[in-house]
């Protein structure tokens, strides 16, 4: 693919979506922090229903920290391996008070020293809360890039520093949350829906391989 097409699919894509964000839910750095590790292999919905249950009543590292694991669990019980999950956060929690000032870092070294974040965590915080241009490829990104050949690879490093690459610079800020919605909601695993998309005449997915 070259580069006038990805410029055009971006141009469409942020036509439709000027400003995209994250669907989780947060008021502040540390409520993103928390509800992205809380989304791994977890659906956003379901994050946001048990943030909204916790972030009343601890919604900073002290507070969250003061819950214990035990006590965090009976908020987050409803997420997939909220066991590991909740003693995760309490050790994230812990390193922020004691190393961070209660602050949640800006480096992607620093970030990936937390319990229970990797890369793709750090990178939805880079970009969503601190406006970086990184690529937390997902499996919809990943599915989404390779299928529209905007930036194809076998694994999920390689999309990630290939769209770091090849994005136009204007749009690399929002080009995680474009990907991520239409591969959500439009170029679905299953049955992407193509005669509803509106980069279809440009994305280079075989033919014979849509939908009828």
């Amino acid at each position: 693919m070259n580069r006038e097409k990805r410029t055009e699919i971006f141009s469409r894509l942020r036509a439709q979506n000027p400003h995209p964000t994250t669907e989780l839910e947060y008021q502040s750095d540390f409520e993103l922090l928390v509800a992205v590790v809380l989304s791994a292999q977890a659906t956003d919905v379901g994050v946001n229903k048990a943030t909204a249950r916790l972030y009343p009543v601890a919604n900073t590292p002290e507070a969250i920290f003061a819950l214990g694991v035990d006590g965090l669990k009976e908020y987050i019980k409803t997420i997939g391996l909220f066991n590991s999950k909740a003693e995760n956060i309490i050790q994230l929690c812990k390193i922020l008070i004691e190393q961070h000032e209660s602050q949640v870092p800006r480096t992607r070294e620093e970030l990936e020293a937390l319990p229970g974040v990797g890369r793709k965590t750090a990178n939805v915080v880079l970009n969503t809360a601190f406006g970086y241009p990184t690529m937390a490829v997902d499996t919809h990104i990943f599915r989404v890039s390779n299928r529209t050949r905007i930036a194809p690879g076998k694994n999920v490093l390689e999309v990630e520093k290939r769209l770091v690459r090849l994005v136009p610079e204007e749009f690399l800020r929002d080009a995680h949350h474009w990907l991520i919605l239409h591969g959500r909601y439009v170029c679905t695993a299953r049955k992407p829906k193509c005669g509803e998309c509106l980069i279809a005449d440009l994305c280079e997915f075989p033919p014979r391989q849509r939908p009828s």
